[in-house]
């Protein structure tokens, strides 16, 4: 068990979340339920009230708490992704079902928990010893929402 967690507050669903988000991505795992032994404020007997789990090999516990969670945008999951196929799939999954696009590889999911959908090209074109490729780079990824690793390569070309 880690002896540090990112907790992630869900109103009554924690669990349903838990289990699409161990089934998006690579190395995730639920670790432990924790259920109700009898009724409670947010819920009845037997019912999720704490999930632990590893998501990408990162310790992480959900929790019922009630009423939905606003989390801003102070804090977000990002993923590495190493191809352009794995950002689609991630993007298309956490979009669905009420989840909304924002910009920059940002996006919230249907529980309104931002993540980041970052393909792996990214910070290595970034990162680029010349600096006028990573400045064509970064003014390319400003402009868009989903990440498009084809259209950032064209950029670092020039």
């Amino acid at each position: 068990m880690a002896k540090v967690k990112t907790c992630l507050w869900f109103e009554n669903d924690a669990e349903q979340a838990v289990r699409r988000y161990v089934e998006l991505v690579e190395g995730s795992r639920i670790e432990h339920v924790m259920r109700s032994p009898g009724p409670w404020p947010g819920g009845a007997a037997g019912e999720a009230i704490v999930v632990d789990f590893t998501l990408g090999g990162q310790a992480f516990q959900a929790l019922n708490g009630g009423t939905r969670a606003d989390y801003g945008t102070a804090a977000s999951i990002s993923v590495e992704c190493a191809d352009q196929a794995e950002v689609d799939r991630l993007w298309s999954a956490l979009t669905t079902d009420g989840g909304a696009e924002i910009q920059c590889g940002w996006l919230r999911d249907r529980w309104g928990v931002p993540w980041q959908i970052v393909p792996a090209a990214l910070p290595r074109l970034l990162a680029h010893e010349d600096r006028a490729v990573a400045a064509r780079v970064f003014a390319a990824m400003s402009a868009m929402v989903k990440i498009d690793v084809a259209a950032l390569e064209r950029a670092a070309k020039g």
